[in-house]
């Protein structure tokens, strides 16, 4: 991992627990109804494990994914990533956290159509100051990982929806973060496609050491998961039998 010179952002230690996140309350206001979305919810995931994080929907599982983020503040509770207490990092320190630490892949891709598929992967990993040699070295083998290797040059409007997803996989892992949060990232492919692409998130995290918390629907990517957790009455509780939504 490559930190720019001169942060004040914490550093992550390997042989913590990755994350530790106790007495998450969060609620929305919706005109007159005060929507309760996470209660008194507790997590806990240790480094290297990939956690499938299932519930209906609307039941919070990608708010609790912006917690985990830094996008969003909770309304009590404490999240510490590595021990470092993320919500009481200055938003500026929280922002440098982020980026140097964790990867997000999101359902539908957020990649920016006027930068070409290099441009997109490469967009992380200059803003945490890495060299360009370097950086010419991480995209092109993630990109041939990832059976993109022809497309670099490519605008995302002319790939198709895997291709999309795969560059938004690649993106999010360019600066080899340990945690990777994921929400649906098979959710918008063919059953085909999305079987593919949860082969080679699967095999690319778990072979770089990452953390992986995935919000799915799908039962294929729980029962490739090393604990599957549902979120259920604003609270996660164990998914034993790896049930579907």
């Amino acid at each position: 991992m490559h930190n720019a010179p001169n942060s004040t952002a914490p550093v992550l230690h390997p042989d913590s627990p990755l994350i530790q996140a106790s007495g998450l309350c969060k609620t929305y206001q919706e005109g007159s109804r005060r929507l309760v979305v996470l209660k008194d919810a507790d997590l806990k995931v240790e480094a290297g494990e990939c956690v499938a994080l299932l519930g209906q929907s609307g039941s919070g599982k990608s708010t609790l994914l912006n917690l985990l983020a830094g996008i969003d503040r909770p309304d009590a509770g404490e999240i510490r990533i590595d021990g470092h207490d993320l919500h009481r990092l200055p938003e500026h320190e929280r922002t440098l956290f982020r980026r140097r630490h964790i990867g997000f892949i999101y359902q539908f891709f957020n990649l920016i159509p006027t930068l070409t598929v290099a441009e997109n992967v490469r967009l992380p990993l200059e803003l945490n100051g890495w060299d360009q040699a370097r950086i010419s070295t991480r995209i092109n083998t993630l990109l041939t990982d990832l059976g993109l290797g022809e497309r670099a040059d490519t605008f995302p409007d002319r790939l198709s929806g895997g291709e999309q997803q795969r560059v938004a996989v690649a993106r999010a892992l360019a600066h080899a973060p340990r945690l990777v949060l994921a929400d649906e990232p098979t959710g918008n492919l063919d059953a085909t496609t999305g079987r593919h692409m949860l082969g080679l998130l699967l095999e690319i995290t778990r072979g770089a050491g990452h953390t992986l918390v995935v919000v799915t629907h799908s039962g294929e990517v729980a029962h490739c998961a090393d604990r599957v957790l549902v979120l259920d009455g604003q609270r996660l509780q164990p998914g034993g039998d790896r049930l579907t939504w």
